[in-house]
This record gives C-alpha cells, structure tokens and sequence, in this order.
C-alpha cells in the first residue's frame, strides 16, 4: 500500500481538550471512535484501508482516552455525550457530512450519532455494538472492574504503572491495549462510573428511524458483543446490511475476507461531492506513515 500522510490536531469541548489524527490529504470525510479505555491506535490499520479507498480519515480519541483530557469526574463521561463530541470533531474540521464509525464503545457512540444527528451522516460503520443482548455479561465484566477502582486503587496503581513502562509492540491494536491496561485507576473509576449512568445504546424505537446506510460487523463467540446485538440491530435500522466476522481479531489480523463485504459498501456510500472543509488544515505530523 502506498504512504498515507498523517496529520494531528485537537480542539476544546466544552473545556476539555480533544485530540485527533487524519490519515490521508483529501478525500470522503470518516471519523472512527475507539473501544473502551483504548484508543485511536486500534484503529489505524483501518485508517490505512480507508484512506486506500479515498476516504479522509479522523481518528478521534474521546474525552478520558489516549491524548484527550482525563477528567476524574464522573459526571463528564456518559456514552451519549460521546456523539456530541463526535459532532464537535466534525464541526471543528468544517464538516458537514461523514462516515461515521467506530468499534464496541466507539460503535455506540457512532449510532448515538446517527440517531442525534442523521444530517451529519452519509452513512455507518458499526464493529461490535454493545446492546441488550451483551449488557449482562457487560455488568459481570465492568462492576467488578469499576468496584476495584474505587475501592482498591491502591492496587491497580501500581500494575498501571508498571504496564505504563513497558516498550509497546509495532501492532497498534496490541499497543492501544497496553494503554488501556495502564489507564490509571482514577481514569477508571470515572470513565465506568459516566457510563453506567448514562444509556449506553439509544432506544429501539429510535434506532428504527435511523434510514442512514449502515454497515453493521458482528461475531459469535464474544459474550461482550453478542452476535444477537448485531443480528437485531440489523433488522431493525431499514438501511442496515450485517458482516458477521469468525472472531473478534478478525478485521484487524486477516481482514481479507471481510474486506470484501466492506470495499463494496464503501464505495457504494461515498457520495459523488464529499463533505466541504472550511477549516485550515491541521499541523501535519508526518509526511509520510508507510503501511507495514
């Protein structure tokens, strides 16, 4: 694959700040959102597939991941403040539609966006939501995880530290775990906290009327993201097609066979005139990120 240029930026929310990448000069405008607790590293093997298919792509991280602030109030983070934060990207960068995307957390922030504001969308990406079907084996997860984070930081403080100072592999999907896993027990209590509180997908009913071209990745064998989730969320969006993948590593090891669902798709969504920039152009970071 040829050399992608990549650029870095960041922009205030509601005074936090925001950081992002884009991959890519010009270009259809997709903004991907990361899992939970990790960060945009995890998306950049798809940044470079996309930006192979003429998409211009912005790796956002969200409030309390990778470079963005870290605020230690719980009250900030909910899931649906997510899609405004989304929204706040575009606005930032002056555009008025896009791809919108993203995987397990990142997915449910992306259709919260679809559901507030479908003017902002030419169409959806979503790897592994988490909805009704996933919310148990997510509460055995995420309570236990959030309980020890509140009440045994002095703990987890310093295994976090420790992960923090080991050197990150070249895969990016493995480094964004290793920084989740040295996420900072404060970090974890508050980001769990917001989205307990918070709807963590919109209602049924609501995403029923989202008629905005969707393509939705599910997969068996992952309680966290029950196949069922991606089955019904499929039948229920009128303009929703399911990928179903062999594995949660799939699209990010051996992508091959799913990449053929998803090249169709992608060009059949990008629209003839993409989204308008009327933004300068962030600093550029790198003249040139080659694939490996």
């Amino acid at each position: 694959m040829t050399a992608t240029t990549v650029q870095s930026g960041g922009f205030d929310w509601h005074g936090h700040r925001l950081t992002y990448e884009i991959w890519g000069e010009d270009g259809t405008p997709c903004l991907l959102m990361h899992g939970l607790l990790l960060d945009s590293l995890m998306n950049r093997d798809l940044a470079r597939r996309f930006a192979g298919e003429g998409y211009r792509v912005i790796l956002l991280d969200l409030l309390g991941h990778g470079g963005s602030d870290k605020p230690e109030d719980p009250r900030e983070h909910r899931i649906d403040f997510l899609a405004d934060q989304a929204v706040a990207c575009l606005d930032h960068l002056g555009i008025d539609k896009a791809l919108v995307g993203g995987c397990s957390l990142g997915a449910n922030a992306a259709l919260h966006v679809g559901v507030l504001a479908p003017e902002r969308c030419h169409a959806l990406f979503l790897e592994m939501p988490v909805m009704e079907w996933s919310a148990t084996f997510a509460g055995v997860l995420f309570l236990p995880t959030l309980s020890a984070a509140n009440y045994f930081g002095w703990l987890m403080r310093p295994f976090a530290r420790g992960i923090r100072r080991l050197p990150r592999p070249d895969w990016e999907s493995a480094a964004s775990v290793l920084n989740a896993l040295s996420t900072e027990p404060e970090m974890v209590k508050a980001v769990l906290h917001g989205y307990v509180v918070g709807p963590i997908v919109p209602a049924a009913r609501d995403r029923r009327s989202v008629r905005v071209p969707t393509l939705i990745i599910g997969h068996g064998r992952d309680p966290l993201h029950e196949q069922r989730d991606a089955r019904s969320l499929a039948s229920e969006m009128p303009n929703a097609r399911l990928l179903e993948a062999n594995s949660i590593l799939e699209l990010r090891t051996r992508p091959e066979r799913l990449w053929r669902g998803i090249r169709p798709f992608l060009e059949e969504v990008r629209p003839s005139r993409p989204g308008r920039s009327r933004k300068k152009k962030p600093q550029r970071r790198a003249e040139a990120h080659r694939d490996q």
